[in-house]
C-alpha cells in the first residue's frame, strides 16, 4: 500500500454526474489538513491498511510538528490505482501492481475506517470513479508512506 500525503489549506474532489459535476469531499481546515492519496497492490492487507491510517494520523508534518491527530486536522482520502504505475519500459505505464478494485475498494474503506476510529474528521472521493481533485498543497509538503 501507498499513500501519499500532502499538507493542504484547502482541498475537493469532485465527480462528474448526470446533472452535472458534484462535490463528494472537501475539507475547509481552520489551520491545515491532509490529503491521503491511496495506492492498494496484490498483497495489501487489513493490518497495513490500518497501519497507515495510524501513520497519517500521527504523521508530525503541520505547523510546529504537530500531527492532524494533535490538532483535529480533517483528512481527504482518495484512491489513486496510478500510484502503482510502472514506467521502467517505454513511454506508456503499465498498470500491473495495481490491485484490482474487488481487493482494492474493500482496503481502501478499511483504512478510511480505521482513520475514522482514531477519531479523524474523514472526507472521501468515490472509489473507481473519474474524479477532479482540487487542492493548495501548503509548503509544499508532500510525503510518500508505504509498507
Amino acid at each position: 500500500m501507498r499513500i501519499l500525503v500532502q499538507r493542504v489549506t484547502f482541498a475537493r474532489v469532485t465527480v462528474a454526474g448526470g446533472l452535472g459535476t458534484e462535490t463528494v469531499g472537501e475539507i475547509r481546515p481552520q489551520g491545515q489538513g491532509l490529503v491521503a492519496l491511496v495506492g492498494v497492490t496484490h498483497d495489501d492487507t487489513v493490518d497495513k491498511a490500518r497501519r497507515l491510517a495510524e501513520k497519517v494520523w500521527q504523521l508530525r508534518i503541520l505547523d510546529d510538528e504537530k500531527s492532524a491527530s494533535d490538532v483535529g486536522a480533517p483528512i481527504l482520502v482518495v484512491s489513486q490505482f496510478t500510484l502503482y504505475g510502472n514506467t521502467a519500459k517505454g513511454r506508456r505505464p503499465t498498470w500491473n501492481a495495481a490491485a484490482p478494485g474487488a481487493v482494492a475498494e474493500p482496503l481502501v474503506g478499511e483504512f478510511v475506517d480505521a482513520l475514522t476510529v482514531l477519531g479523524a474528521p474523514v472526507q472521501t472521493g468515490v472509489f473507481g470513479a473519474d474524479m477532479q481533485v482540487e487542492l493548495v498543497n501548503d509548503g509544499p509538503v508532500t510525503v510518500l508512506l508505504e509498507l
